[in-house]
Parts: C-alpha cells; structure tokens; sequence
C-alpha cells in the first residue's frame, strides 16, 4: 500500500476521529492536549507525495516521534504497522505525559514511551530509526544544533517544523540573512520556552551544519510579513532531511 500525501491525510483524518471519540470518553481523567497534531499532514501532504512513506522507512520500518504530547502520531504511525517509539518530557509535557499512557492502555499500544529531556545534553540508546518527527519543537530548545546533530546520527531521515521569520520585531528583512533571533522570556505568546526563531536561510544553515540534507522544504503561515513575536504573523517551515552522518 502506498502512503502517498493524498492517502496519509485521508487515513490520519479518519483516526484522529477514533481518538477524539476516545478522549470524550475519558475526558473527566486529566486535561488532554488541546491541538490537533495529526493536521500536521495537511501541510506534509506534497512532501509525502513527493516522498512516499514507505520509500522513507524501507530498512527497518522504525519511527521516533519527538515532542509526542498525547502521541497521537506515534499511535496513527503504529495503526500502520510501524515501530514507534516516543521522547517526551513529563515537567513539559501538557499534561505530564497521561494522555499518551492512557491512550496506550486504551489502544492496546506497543508505542514506547521514552522520558528524557532533550533540553538538556541528552543520552539515549544508539538505536537507528528509519525516520524520526520533529515537529514544532526546535524553537522550543536552547540548543538546537545539539539536537540536531545528534538526531543526524541515529536516523536516516528527519521530518521537522519549526517556527521562521522573515523580519525583525524591527521590521529589518532576514529572509536571505544565516541569522536566528533570540527571543526575550516574554516576547512571544508570554512563554519562555521560546528561544531560537530562525531566518529561511539560517534554518537551512543550520541543518546543513548538523549533518544534514535538505530533500524538501516549504514555509506556511503568514509568508509575506512573518516576525519571531507577533502571532499574527506566524509562520512555519516543514523540511525532509536525510542524514550526512548515516
């Protein structure tokens, strides 16, 4: 079967269903993440189109998802028949990682739940996975070369998003500049955990620097006048990298 742009978005919709249904019913038990991370392949669907699935986890059919929240993606990769693994980190995590537990009791899941802080100089076993999510994480850490060279070493192909700008707060264009701002504790969304909003050209520095490949990237949001504080004025890159270091 061919997981092609079109068929994942198909299929995750249709799960994303079965997991709300199952959330209703436990929705008494804790708060569940509110966000729906399976929207995701909306706007992977030409990635996937150009990149099927299955081409990018042909070896060993193993997936690591980063960042899980309730692990919606890893349990809809695993209804596909892959291995899923997840890394989370409970003090972050919405809801200190029940909803994925649960859903794991729920699902009957073989999902592994791994608890490490990837904001710190993390270790973790030396497992190869054929892809690994990063989705919507990297702005989120303090020192996203780190992670990201580290991932370079351990799978073949990484599916990232994270937040872009095109401007300043200042209004001074960065789009074509190697350059990341560096955001004030409460300069953006009053959350201190955003750290580093990277220009288009400093994203693909970057991975380029870490070991990394660019296969695929496209920027969605708003793409005209992004700035790293204004929510207005968000956008976002979506990038397939294969590993230099594999």
């Amino acid at each position: 079967m061919k997981y092609d742009g079109e068929r994942l978005l198909k299929l995750s919709s249709e799960f994303e269903k079965k997991l709300s249904a199952i959330k209703a019913n436990h929705s008494k038990e804790f708060e569940w993440y509110p966000y729906g991370t399976l929207n995701n392949f909306i706007h992977c669907k030409e990635m996937f189109d150009k990149f099927p699935l299955e081409d990018l986890t042909n070896i060993s059919k193993t997936i690591l998802d980063i960042g899980a929240a309730d692990g919606d993606l890893a349990f809809f990769l695993e209804s596909l028949g892959y291995e899923i693994a997840i890394i989370d980190n409970p003090p972050t995590n919405f809801n200190h990682l029940k909803g994925a537990k649960k859903l794991i009791e729920l699902l009957n899941s073989k999902v592994i739940v791994n608890e490490i802080d990837i904001d710190d100089q993390f270790v973790i076993d030396e497992k190869k996975y054929d892809l690994i999510f990063l989705l919507g994480i990297l702005y989120h850490l303090k020192n996203p070369f780190y992670i990201l060279e580290k991932l370079s070493k351990l799978s073949n192909y990484l599916l990232i998003s994270t937040r872009v700008a095109k401007y300043t707060p200042q209004g001074v264009r960065i789009q074509n500049e190697s350059l990341a701002y560096l955001l004030d504790k409460d300069e953006s969304n009053n959350d201190a955990t955003n750290f580093w909003i990277f220009s288009e050209k400093g994203l693909t520095r970057i991975f380029e620097r870490a070991g990394w490949e660019v296969k695929y990237i496209t920027f969605v949001g708003n793409t005209a006048e992004s700035n790293p504080c204004d929510s207005s004025k968000d956008e976002r890159a979506f990038a397939l990298l294969k590993s230099k270091n594999i």
